[in-house]
């Protein structure tokens, strides 16, 4: 989705246009979608089109740049994401912009062929068997969330210790059924990250990557999608190969539970930044975690 161009960021956009492309003169500049950064379409006067995204207020608290670096460059190398042409200290990034690039939403997902392509993106990332000693340890964050919050003086939600109670409850249960494996993710799989272009799927914006669970990149897919329990059952079958169990569906249910739970601490986070958007985005995510911790005990 489009929005508007913030004036200040032109010059900004310029200087990265002539420090990577050599002119920073454009035929075309749009705003392109995001939550924290600024990110712009470039259309040259000759028609080659890139992507400029300068980093957003407040990022560099909870934005690791090297490491999204080192993330980034695992998944161009691996074809999974378009190529990277600069990349900053900052967070700056130009990379070329898909052609014929439709960004996916959460209806045009709910298609068995993307569903598929989603599936082996995840399992050629979860399975390269590299080791980018970039940690994504969802506790230790949402400890560091919990502290920002508390430093910023965001009110908390009333029932807040009791709920994190039973996400810990059900992590102990989880983590006693299942070895699971750190393994390179995405752990940010919002539907706008999702880019179809030239027959195929791309996934971008590395910002959040790190070693994780591969489970945490399934649930995220299913939460952002709006899956149903068929669209559910459609991505873990062609994500395992198999049908799943009930230690599977346990394993992806506590998985969207850790999901909700970090990102409801991070829009808090973030409230200070971003005001009201940010209070309702968390609600939203805190009222589905409660749902999904009583659907976790239904499961038989």
């Amino acid at each position: 989705m489009a929005r508007e161009i913030v004036q200040a960021d032109i010059p900004v956009v310029k200087a990265l246009m002539l420090k990577v492309l050599g002119t920073d003169e454009y035929a075309d500049l749009s705003r392109m979608g995001g939550l924290t950064n600024h990110t712009y379409k470039v259309t040259l006067k000759n028609g080659e089109e890139y992507v400029v995204r300068i980093p957003g207020e407040g990022t560099e608290e909870v934005i690791v740049r090297r490491d999204e670096l080192i993330s980034t460059k695992l998944a161009c190398d691996l074809g999974v994401d378009a190529e990277m042409l600069y990349f900053g200290e900052d967070g700056s990034k130009v990379t070329r912009y898909i052609k014929n690039a439709v960004t996916m939403s959460a209806d045009l997902l709910k298609d068995s062929e993307k569903i598929s392509q989603i599936a082996e993106i995840f399992k050629k990332m979860h399975n390269c068997g590299i080791d980018t000693e970039v940690p994504f340890e969802v506790f230790e964050m949402a400890a560091s969330y919990e502290k920002v919050i508390e430093d910023n003086n965001v009110p908390m939600f009333d029932d807040y210790a009791e709920i994190k109670a039973e996400v810990m409850r059900i992590k102990a249960e989880v983590d006693s059924l299942i070895d699971i494996k750190k393994v390179p993710c995405h752990n940010d799989a919002l539907c706008e990250n999702w880019v179809l272009g030239d027959g195929r799927m791309y996934l971008i914006d590395w910002e959040y990557a790190g070693m994780n669970d591969g489970m945490w990149d399934i649930a995220d897919v299913s939460i952002e999608a709006g899956f149903d329990e068929e669209y559910d059952d459609m991505l873990l079958r062609a994500y395992l190969g198999r049908e799943p169990d009930v230690i599977h569906k346990k394993h992806f249910l506590a998985s969207k539970i850790y999901v909700d739970y970090l990102w409801t601490l991070w829009a808090k986070m973030r409230v200070p930044y971003d005001g009201q958007p940010m209070e309702d985005w968390a609600t939203e995510r805190y009222t589905r975690l409660k749902g999904f911790i009583e659907d976790y005990k239904n499961i038989k």
